[in-house]
């Protein structure tokens, strides 16, 4: 039964997230609210993972959540279901492609997308920098308890860090993507930010 959930989770998330793998965050989290896999923190810690391992963002998030729930069959699920719907709307764009090409309509239509696509690209990025920089805890009411609230100082100082390292110091601009990830978990691990 978990393994149908699965699919059907992601079946569902592979459909409506158009415009990428960061598109996906928003369906992520309310899969996490919705069936209590992962809390918001876990979500969070999932895409530093699937950000850091080759391949798409979706299929990797769909590939580490499918795993933390039910093993290996669950990762080949998850994915199967993330991956299912592009399968089958690309066969049905390739064959009637060129009936529609230039219809007026479909192009309106994917214009139309650009929008939503970075309003969930957009809302992504805002609960990224969230999760990641401040830190609260709810009221009774559900509401933000706002004397709780409390900014990660070391983490913001390392944020602006790597913002001068990789666009204005060009002997470290042209550095590899991975030595800054891999610089930034040793300062996290031996500073700690989740805590500051």
């Amino acid at each position: 039964m978990i393994y149908l959930q699965l699919y059907w989770e992601f079946f569902k998330t592979g459909l409506f997230a158009v415009g990428g793998g960061m598109a996906t965050l928003p369906f992520l989290a309310h899969i996490g609210e919705s069936t209590g896999w992962y809390t918001q923190t876990q979500l969070m810690n999932m895409l530093a993972v699937s950000e850091s391992t080759p391949g798409p963002i979706g299929i990797n998030m769909a590939t580490y959540v499918g795993y933390t729930i039910g093993g290996v069959p669950g990762a080949v699920v998850a994915t199967v279901g993330e991956v299912t719907p592009s399968i089958i709307v690309i066969l049905l764009i390739a064959m009637i492609l060129q009936q529609f090409r230039h219809n007026k309509y479909v192009e309106s239509a994917f214009y139309g997308l650009r929008p939503a696509s970075t309003g969930l690209i957009g809302a992504a990025c805002v609960s990224v920098i969230v999760e990641t920089f401040i830190r609260y805890s709810a009221s009774g009411t559900g509401g933000v308890d706002w004397s709780t609230l409390t900014v990660s100082v070391g983490g913001l100082a390392l944020a602006a860090v790597l913002l001068v390292l990789t666009n204005w110091v060009k002997p470290t601009a042209k550095w590899h993507p991975v030595v800054f990830i891999a610089a930034s978990a040793v300062v996290g691990v031996v500073f700690h930010f989740g805590g500051v």
